[in-house]
This record gives structure tokens, C-alpha cells and sequence, in this order.
């Protein structure tokens, strides 16, 4: 063979060589997690491995929809949502590559994660967790008035709820669990209920809701546990003064248990970084980054067994609750019955 065939051999496999390496050191994320308290979470993964971050931010339904115009050319390695039924979605819509993570496995619940295909593999694993919660004007009502979500449609409280928009991921994944729980029939009942009792046309944030039922505007809301937690925390004296008129619930104590909702995490199914994107999602599931969650962001640790510090979650539940242990596939495949109940009974 001649000297130019060795020459261009050897410039060849450099090359590569130096593709690879680019690829090994970096991954893009295609992330729906907007909170500035993440920032430390990138910024410590990459100094302990060397791995540069370059991040997308858009809302679920955004990233999703970039997935899918995308396709095979999807330059995205790891996507993070923060929606239990987006991400079933996702995950039936082939958007997410399957796994397999001895670490991811044994640090997350089965019911925080994708049910594992043939070969054990699963398509995504939850991160962290969000109560959803019911919230009272304490001069209005009373706790023991609220036990329960079924409590919401109770005719005592027509004109006193306030909530976001029912078409919102938050409440489409609460009620696609009332369906499951109670039946197509009486949850569609449930929804004419919260419609009847509503105070004002949904509108706003979970904040916004609180805010509202502190001020008198209504005298129960529904809000996930995180928002409450923001305010719990806040050294601004016009939120300690909300939280001091406010109650909190985690509803069917009970029963089945207290909503939760998930944020989480899954490799691409285009990944060309697979290996990073596992161990970028293996640092997600360790104790440092879970207890970031639960400490920058206030919401509840995915992994079993974490403890974690922070006063307001822990001031809110009293250090433990029920919550529900429904599979997110079940709530995911309600989703579109929930919106056409949502439409029948006139739920904005």
C-alpha cells in the first residue's frame, strides 16, 4: 500500500477521533424546567465531569412538538418535562429512547417511571414530585370542610373556587386521576361541580389562585405544593402575609392518597450522546441533585429514601403524607376524555 493511503488513513481516523471527543464532551437538553435554581445543577455536572451543557428551554407541549418536526435529525440528547402525562405521551409517541440503569432503576419507584419494555428497558424516569393541594381562607372555612377533591364540588362552596385553566397540564393530569379513580360518569359530574362553585372564570398561575383565596376573591383553590413552598420561603412581608391566611390540604388522606405530578427526565430517541445523556440522568437521581430539588425548588425528591431540609415542605405536610400511587399511564390515557368532559360542562 502507498505512503498517500496510510496518510490519508491515519487523517481520517483523527479526525474521528475528534468527532467523537466533541460529541463525548457536551450533550444538548431540551429542557421545560425554567427555574433559575437549576443553574447550580448544570454548572456542578459539568465541573465533576467535564461535560458542556447547551440547553433549550420551551413549555412541554413546545418541546414535544420540536421532537416531532425534527425527527431522526434531532441534534437533542436528554429531554426534561414536567408533566406525568406529557411524558407518557412521549413515551407513546416514540419520542424517547429506552434505557437501562442499574442506578436509575434502583434509586427511582416503579410507579416515578416508565413500565420497562420487553427487554427492561423503560423510557423515562421521574426526578422529583408535586403535590397537588387544595387551598383555604382560614376566616371562610375549615380544614375538616376539605378533606377530600370530591370536597371541591360540594354545593357550600358555589362562588368560592378559583382555579387556572382546567385545560392546563397541571389540572388535566388531576383530573385524568379523579376519571380513573371515580369512574368517566361521576368525574364529568365532579367537573359540573368545580364549574358551579367557581368565583370568577379560571385565569392566572397556581400563585395567582393563592393569592386570590388570601385576599377574599375566593375561599378555595387548587395549587401545587411547590407554589405555597415559593411563598412559605419568601422573605417579602406581602407573602408572609398571604400564607398567614391560608390553609393547606392534601386531600384523600383517606383514600388513594394526595395527586402528585412529575417532572422527569429521557434520553432522546435520537440521541447521538446516549452514554452522557444516561449519566447526566444517573446525576439527576443521586442525592446532590435530588436534594437540590427539594431545596431550590421545593418540590419532593424522586429518589427512595432522600432526606432533605426544607422547613416549608415539611411545615406543609407535617413531615409525611399519603399520595396517590396511580401508574401514569392510566392518567395519560385519560387525557382526551378529560378534555372533552372539560368542554361538555363548560370548564375554561
Amino acid at each position: 500500500m502507498s505512503r498517500s493511503f496510510f496518510r490519508t488513513l491515519i487523517a481520517t481516523s483523527l479526525a474521528a477521533c475528534t468527532v467523537g471527543l466533541t460529541l463525548a464532551q457536551e450533550i444538548n437538553i431540551y429542557s421545560a424546567r425554567h427555574y433559575p435554581t437549576d443553574e447550580a445543577l448544570y454548572a456542578d455536572f459539568t465541573k465533576a465531569t467535564g461535560i458542556r451543557i447547551n440547553r433549550v428551554d420551551a413549555d412541554d407541549a413546545g418541546i414535544l412538538a420540536r421532537l416531532r418536526a425534527e425527527g431522526a435529525a434531532s441534534p437533542a440528547d436528554v429531554i426534561l418535562l414536567v408533566d406525568a402525562s406529557r411524558l407518557w405521551r412521549a413515551e407513546e409517541s416514540g419520542l424517547f429512547q429506552p434505557i437501562r440503569s442499574a442506578t436509575l432503576e434502583n434509586a427511582i419507584p416503579e410507579h416515578l417511571r416508565a413500565k420497562p419494555n420487553a427487554n427492561g428497558a423503560s423510557a423515562w424516569f421521574g426526578l422529583s414530585t408535586r403535590a397537588r393541594l387544595i387551598v383555604y381562607n382560614k376566616s371562610m372555612f375549615q380544614k375538616k370542610e376539605l378533606a377530600n377533591y370530591e370536597d371541591l364540588a360540594n354545593p357550600r362552596f358555589k362562588g368560592q373556587l378559583c382555579t387556572r385553566s382546567g385545560a392546563h397540564p397541571y389540572n388535566l393530569s388531576l383530573f385524568g386521576a379523579m376519571a380513573e379513580h371515580l369512574g368517566e360518569a361521576k368525574a364529568e359530574q365532579w367537573l359540573q361541580g368545580l364549574v358551579k362553585n367557581m368565583a370568577r372564570p379560571p385565569k392566572g398561575g397556581d400563585t395567582d389562585q393563592i393569592k386570590a383565596v388570601a385576599s377574599g376573591e375566593c375561599g378555595v383553590a387548587i395549587s401545587n405544593s411547590y407554589y405555597l413552598a415559593r411563598l412559605m420561603r419568601s422573605a417579602n412581608p406581602a407573602d408572609k402575609a398571604v400564607m398567614d391566611k391560608v390553609g393547606v390540604v392534601f386531600p384523600n388522606q383517606a383514600s388513594w392518597g394526595t395527586h402528585m405530578n412529575i417532572a422527569g427526565g429521557a434520553v432522546a430517541r435520537h440521541s447521538k450522546n446516549s452514554a452522557h445523556a444516561i449519566r447526566f440522568l444517573e446525576y439527576l437521581a443521586s442525592p446532590t441533585a435530588q436534594n437540590h430539588f427539594a431545596n431550590g425548588n421545593n418540590e419532593w425528591p424522586a429518589a427512595k429514601g432522600m432526606r432533605f431540609d426544607n422547613a416549608a415542605l415539611q411545615a406543609m405536610s407535617d413531615g409525611s403524607f399519603k399520595s396517590e400511587l396511580l401508574p401514569i399511564s392510566a392518567v395519560g390515557k385519560n387525557q382526551v376524555k378529560v378534555q372533552q368532559m372539560l368542554d361538555r360542562v363548560g370548564y375554561k
